[in-house]
């Protein structure tokens, strides 16, 4: 039995893929190992967003080969996508894999190592055009996490924005037919599980290409109602207490996109709507398709609908030419909306965007100083909104047992994904990847809440 271990870097749709090629390497006789450990074969499914992302790429490659010289490494996704030739030329790469043979890198894999067996020409690269497929069937219907699983339904981007590579490495957009997502939750329903997170590249252009024109567009009116439609299927899924959403486009939401969001029962009011900068000639550069009053508009809207949601967003400091007036601007807009979470990253340069050629290049110690500023942001906002939900109740998946400032206990999250704690306890034990009602207590640290079982 071949031993083979996979390692995943980026996204939740890496997350998701990786998880649908080990499965189907399992069922095909192969043995999953653990990453430090020895294996026949390392499958290391890359990312490649910013450039240190392509660093943390190279570097579990490398680990691979030095860990068994003798091994198998597959080096898959986006990273090799957009270098291909460098790929090509490092001597710790056996196997190059694109992101639309995914599906069959079992298949790739088998025809690589006979043609090792039979001392042939070794054909390492399948590198092909993402831009013109089809959705590439992946599927899975089990996880590693006791509680929540991740669920793909689309892939591909044609908003370009200045400095983003990923148009480039994940090609047209594709949309998963709602009743092979549906097939596949009931899957993961029936064995277990209790929340399925929705996840894609762009998640609100889901359904465009099943409209008649296809055509790429900066209007949602027309396909909102695909995701809508899959969402309700979803909810009527027996087993399945949670739906959450992977991000949504601010311009999706629409008064009547969000109207017919909140009769979704199962629906977490756990919102993540990617800004990327609170100052409109920033998002101007960035080829961002809206400006900070819409955005604003559409958090108030989700508020009104969904009282006490969570907001998550993104943030990028240090675009090219951002001044310290546009930089204080980013920071008064994220004051104003009290975001429960922001992801704050700085510019990463990618060669091939927009914004690489753009000038103004900001130095990285200018970019760091902005990144502290608003982390500390972050902490007392993130802070502030899960002190507010001190003394409620709410609900809770018990997803594991975790180890906070030396003693044990019971995670889970909220619907809003508020981490709470409950103490150890024998009994809940039994109670992993089942629902819960607890009374949110006190702070634990400033990232959880300690909680009681009701």
């Amino acid at each position: 039995m071949r031993t083979i271990a996979f390692h995943n870097l980026g996204c939740k749709v890496n997350s998701y893929e990786t998880d649908a090629m080990a499965q189907k390497c399992i069922e095909k006789g192969y043995k999953i190992v653990d990453f430090e450990q020895k294996s026949d074969i390392y499958v290391v499914n890359t990312c490649s967003v910013t450039n240190i992302a392509d660093r943390k790429s190279r570097q579990m490659l490398h680990k691979a080969k030095k860990q068994n010289p003798d091994s198998v490494v597959v080096a898959v996704g986006c990273f090799v996508q957009a270098n291909p030739e460098e790929a090509a030329r490092d001597e710790a790469i056996d196997l190059i894999v694109g992101n639309n043979k995914k599906k069959d890198l079992f298949e790739i894999l088998e025809e690589y190592l006979k043609q090792k067996n039979d001392s042939k020409d070794l054909q390492g690269t399948t590198i092909t055009d993402v831009h013109h497929c089809d959705y590439e069937e992946l599927k899975i219907n089990k996880s590693e996490e006791h509680s929540r699983v991740f669920v793909k339904i689309q892939d591909g981007c044609d908003r370009y924005c200045t400095y983003c590579i990923i148009p480039y490495v994940r090609g047209n957009l594709r949309s998963r037919k709602p009743e092979d997502v549906v097939r596949e939750i009931e899957e993961i329903a029936a064995n277990g599980y209790r929340e399925v997170v929705i996840t894609g590249i762009h998640l609100s252009s889901y359904g465009k290409d099943f409209l008649k024109d296809g055509k790429p567009s900066l209007d949602y009116t027309g396909n909102a109602d695909y995701l809508i439609d899959l969402l309700k299927d979803i909810n009527e899924i027996e087993g399945i207490d949670r739906i959450r959403i992977g991000s949504f486009e601010p311009m999706i939401l629409s008064e009547d996109f969000v109207a017919k969001l909140s009769k979704i029962s199962k629906l977490c009011p756990h919102f993540h709507i990617s800004l990327q900068s609170g100052c409109d000639t920033v998002l101007k550069r960035m080829n961002r398709h809206y400006n900070t009053e819409q955005f604003y508009e559409k958090t108030v809207l989700l508020r009104e609908y969904f009282p006490g949601c969570a907001l998550t967003t993104d943030v990028i400091v240090g675009f090219p030419g951002e001044t310290e007036e546009e930089f204080r601007e980013t920071y008064e807009y994220l004051t104003k909306i009290k975001f429960f979470e922001t992801h704050i990253f700085p510019y990463s340069r990618r060669k091939g965007t927009v914004a690489d050629r753009m000038p103004g290049q900001l130095t990285m110690n200018e970019k760091k100083e902005r990144v502290s500023k608003l982390l500390e942001l972050d902490a007392k906002l993130s802070r502030e909104y899960r002190e507010s939900k001190l003394n409620a109740t709410d609900n809770i998946i018990i997803e594991e047992i975790k180890n906070i400032d030396g003693k044990n206990y019971y995670v889970g999250h909220t619907p809003e994904y508020v981490m709470v704690a409950l103490k150890e306890d024998e009994a809940l034990s039994k109670l992993v990847g089942r629902t819960v009602k607890v009374k949110l207590d006190k702070m634990l640290t400033d990232e959880v809440v300690i909680g009681e079982k009701l």
